[in-house]
């Protein structure tokens, strides 16, 4: 199985942060950026192939990766020269050259523990499993899933009512075997229409739901997180730091020598 990773945007959001430094290569771990973690974890986990999909500083990645190499997964790069322009739907359906075989999906965003991952990686296969979160109530820019039949996905979007919704999306998926070719297809008939370059890709995973392909995987009590704005990041750096000190600590108080 690869991995696609999603990081044409330029992450507003954090300006001044990202006006000239892509959202990925902010550095959330000491001076490890998001996209070094994204990697990591993804080979920690047997990934052995990722393609980044770029945009905003794409040459900044591209040096990145070539500067920093992970001998345990091979990364390619693929540009969107649309990403000034559109959202991630036109991301995605750029990325589908890259969508012959299972694979993962996920946002340059979204940071997870390994667990997470191994969570989804060891659920009943499916189509398509999307990851979730549950928590007690939800904001308007969270990516809301409602569920019937306890994991088959019903419906995703920002829009959804709060009476229907049974979680929200944390950016991560799973693609396999006839889900693989589901999604290549719905990209390309969605791409079509006018208004896609403003749409987000899980609204395609909305109308897979029909089909009853996409199942849902609840990572609830596991920790992840989005670095959409300077709170979220300073949130991340402050769980990498905590996790550092603890890890030391551990260290530290380790005997040593045998019994």
């Amino acid at each position: 199985m690869k991995a696609i990773i999603l990081n044409a945007g330029q992450g507003q959001r954090l300006l001044p942060l990202t006006e000239t430094t892509p959202k990925c290569l902010l550095p959330v771990d000491g001076r490890r950026p998001a996209l070094e973690i994204q990697l990591r974890t993804l080979a920690a986990r047997g990934i052995q192939r990722a393609t980044v999909m770029t945009g905003f500083g794409a040459d900044k990645v591209e040096q990145f990766l070539a500067r920093c190499p992970l001998p345990e997964i091979e990364v390619t790069c693929r540009f969107n020269p649309f990403f000034a322009v559109s959202n991630n739907l036109a991301t995605c359906w750029m990325a589908s050259p890259e969508m012959t075989e299972d694979f993962i999906l996920l946002n340059g965003d979204t940071l997870f523990e390994a667990a997470v991952l191994e969570r989804l990686l060891l659920a009943p296969p499916a189509a398509v499993n999307l990851a979730i979160d549950r928590k007690p109530s939800y904001d308007d820019d969270d990516m809301k899933v409602s569920i019937r039949h306890k994991r088959t996905l019903a419906a995703v979007g920002k829009d959804l009512s709060p009476a229907i919704v049974h979680g929200e999306s944390i950016g991560l998926m799973t693609f396999r075997a006839t889900g693989v070719r589901a999604f290549r297809v719905a990209l390309e008939k969605a791409v079509r229409d006018p208004i896609a370059l403003q749409r987000w890709y899980l609204s395609i995973i909305d109308s897979m739901a029909n089909s009853s392909m996409v199942e849902v995987v609840s990572i609830e009590g596991l920790w992840w997180a989005e670095t959409d704005t300077p709170e979220d990041l300073a949130d991340v750096r402050a769980y990498f730091s905590s996790s550092r000190a603890t890890r030391s600590a551990c260290e530290t108080a380790a005997p040593v020598g045998g019994p």
